[in-house]
């Protein structure tokens, strides 16, 4: 039943996006980004966040052969790594690949930018804290939630670049999300065509774990190398399933 309600859900989504660029675009300007509290959106490649080079796993294995948990996916799908020793999660069906997740694995210790959200929000940066204590739930979602926010602007100002007038930039509110064992965010955007239809849509979660930040994204973006689905309405159906696989993480490492 879980899986008919999502694919139901994937069609009426892509029903609804037409309408949705037709009626919301009038509200807002050329490039308008939301605001919610202080909403900015994400890919990884242009963010100052997530410059560190991945941990030496990700270059022995496919990270995801470590931490895929149990999953659901739609009828007729599979989920797996991908084979060779990039961090990607493949999402298929008769054997064609749909799209793919990447994660990357980022050591805050190489990051000042998330180091300075770390003690904005009044956690120190050491070894001896234990970040997933309820007592540092709170300032532990500020600072990620201020790396969202960073994030967002970052490409806020690069789609304001690349996308000029044709193309609305909106980015989504950040939502507390699982992953694994960890307290996350997820997040997103998306890129409306003025003259209907969506230029590209990204999700993606961000967690932390004491030393390490892991990055989960996917989208529909034709301009993406990985980490894309090809068809916006397999991203769609996929949206709901990609939150049960990231709570099902066998994070911590």
């Amino acid at each position: 039943m879980l899986r008919v309600y999502h694919l139901l859900v994937g069609a009426v989504l892509l029903l609804l996006i037409p309408l949705g660029v037709k009626f919301v675009l009038p509200y807002f300007s050329t490039t308008k980004v939301q605001k919610p509290h202080s909403v900015k959106t994400a890919t990884p490649s242009v963010s100052p966040q997530t410059t560190p080079s991945i941990t030496p796993n990700q270059i022995e294995e496919n990270i995801w052969k470590k931490i895929l948990g149990e999953i659901t996916v739609p009828s007729g799908w599979q989920v797996a790594p991908c084979p060779g020793n990039a961090p990607l999660l493949c999402v298929s069906s008769k054997g064609e690949i749909l799209g793919t997740v990447e994660i990357g694995i980022y050591p805050v210790k190489n990051n000042p930018d998330f180091q300075k959200n770390l003690a904005v929000a009044g956690i120190p940066l050491s070894s001896n804290v234990d970040y997933q204590s309820p007592k540092y739930q709170t300032q532990v979602s500020q600072a990620l939630r201020a790396w969202v926010a960073n994030l967002y602007a970052t490409l806020a100002k690069d789609r304001q670049s690349s996308y000029g007038n044709k193309i609305v930039f909106s980015a989504y509110p950040p939502q507390q999300s699982s992953v694994g064992k960890l307290q996350g965010i997820s997040y997103g955007f998306i890129g409306l065509k003025l003259e209907g239809g969506v230029q590209e849509q990204h999700i993606g979660r961000v967690a932390f774990d004491g030393t390490k930040l892991y990055v989960i994204n996917t989208a529909f973006d034709p301009s993406s190398v990985t980490g894309k689905f090809e068809k916006l309405e397999n991203l769609a159906i996929f949206q709901p399933y990609l939150s049960a696989i990231a709570a099902n993480l066998n994070l911590p490492i």
